[in-house]
């Protein structure tokens, strides 16, 4: 079973997005639920076509042995309950094992769903280390990620690490997961939350744990001060619109919380939740023009209350917050 499981992964069921290419034990799971519920479909279904075939073209003879009453009990009735009975016994105990707590206490990672992004933070690491819109995991390590919205029910999905699981306004759902590579995935939000339902993404980036420690304390740490004339610039009128009456800052005054964290915006490998790939020109555009990429999202248009030039010189200080 794993066998052909690697082959057909080899095949083209591998990527950043599949539950078919799973990247830790829970993945794992349901893979094999879904390989086994797959191919024992599959042996039913050429069983029964290859009866129906027997049916209209066999002899005589076996056509009247396959309409006895011992046959059709066997396997109209007998056959059926016994198989069913043994996947729900089988699906059962993967059930079960995606609920098992591992034997070390895991790393808590908070997420909130927002219309239309992410917001993460870390409470076993200390103040100051969240995100928005990416979710960092240390490779090897157990994490418990802790699951509400602000607004409406979503539902996150990381086909790669476990299943789906709602996220319901004044509730907290958990779900234990491991990841056991590093690289890079892409998480999804999976209940319709309003218009930009479809485009409401994230990025888990997997990290080795010393390169998770790094990560974090960069997120800890105040950003670095404008190292130019026009990154100065762009602080300044980062300040002068009111960007900080909703974003936060670190090391900052502006410390808002109804927007994301822009601390180490420039290091985050996307904007908008997965909209844009996340380089100065994008971001320029995205100050500029929010409701023309991403209609409907909070976040109002500043293409019309700032020049070029400012618009250039916010963008030039963002995309140095790294």
């Amino acid at each position: 079973m794993r066998r052909l499981a690697v082959l057909l992964l080899l095949a083209g069921c591998s990527g950043e997005q599949t539950p078919l290419d799973p990247w830790g034990p829970q993945a794992g799971h349901i893979a094999e639920l879904t390989w086994v519920l797959f191919l024992g479909g599959t042996a039913i279904f050429l069983l029964t076509m290859g009866f129906l075939a027997a049916a209209l073209l066999a002899p005589g003879k076996l056509r009247r042995a396959m309409g006895s009453r011992r046959f059709v009990i066997g396997g109209g009735i007998i056959f059926p309950t016994v198989t069913l009975a043994a996947l729900l016994l089988y699906s059962l105990g993967i059930s079960r094992a995606l609920t098992l707590p591992g034997g070390e206490a895991p790393l808590r990672v908070e997420i909130i769903g927002r219309q239309y992004w992410w917001e993460v933070r870390y409470p076993d690491l200390g103040e100051g280390a969240v995100t928005a819109n990416e979710l960092h995991l240390p490779v090897g390590r157990e994490v418990e990620l802790q699951l509400s919205s602000g607004d409406v029910i979503h539902s996150v999905w990381i086909p790669n690490l476990h299943g789906k699981m709602d996220m319901i306004p004044g509730r907290v759902n958990r779900q234990r997961l491991r990841v056991d590579r590093t690289g890079v995935l892409r998480g999804q939000c999976t209940e319709f939350c309003g218009v930009q339902h479809t485009f409401m993404a994230f990025a888990v980036v997997a990290h080795e744990p010393d390169a998770f420690a790094a990560w974090v304390a960069r997120q800890r740490a105040p950003v670095p001060p404008p190292a130019t004339a026009a990154q100065a610039e762009g602080m300044r009128i980062f300040g002068e619109a009111g960007c900080g009456a909703c974003h936060a800052v670190r090391g900052t005054e502006w410390q808002g919380r109804l927007a994301p964290d822009l601390s180490r915006i420039g290091a985050r490998l996307t904007l908008g939740a997965g909209m844009l790939e996340n380089h100065r020109g994008n971001l320029t555009g995205w100050i500029a023009g929010t409701q023309d990429i991403k209609p409907g999202n909070a976040m109002p248009p500043y293409g019309r209350a700032l020049e070029g030039a400012a618009l250039l010189a916010l963008a030039d200080w963002l995309e140095a917050l790294r």
